[in-house]
Order: C-alpha cells, then sequence, then structure tokens
C-alpha cells in the first residue's frame, strides 16, 4: 500500500507540471494570435 502512495505522488509531479505548462501556453497563444493583431506595432517615430 505504501508503494501505491508513493506512485501516485511521482505520477503527480509530471501531470501537475504539464496542466500548469498547457495552461500558460494557451493564455500565450490567445495573446498572440487573437489580442496581438488587433494592436499593430507603431512605426518608428
Amino acid at each position: 500500500m505504501l508503494f501505491a502512495q508513493v506512485w501516485h505522488f511521482w505520477i503527480a509531479v509530471p501531470l501537475v507540471f504539464g496542466a500548469v505548462l498547457f495552461g500558460v501556453l494557451t493564455i500565450v497563444g490567445y495573446l498572440t494570435k487573437v489580442v496581438r493583431p488587433k494592436y499593430p506595432p507603431r512605426g518608428q517615430g
């Protein structure tokens, strides 16, 4: 039973890391593809 608890703990680490990374990349992708085209870069000067 101890091994089952340890295994569940260590499998949670990459799952949480992947979920957080997925959330961050989703927000970055949204900002890049949707918000950024609405505000084109300003010209020099």
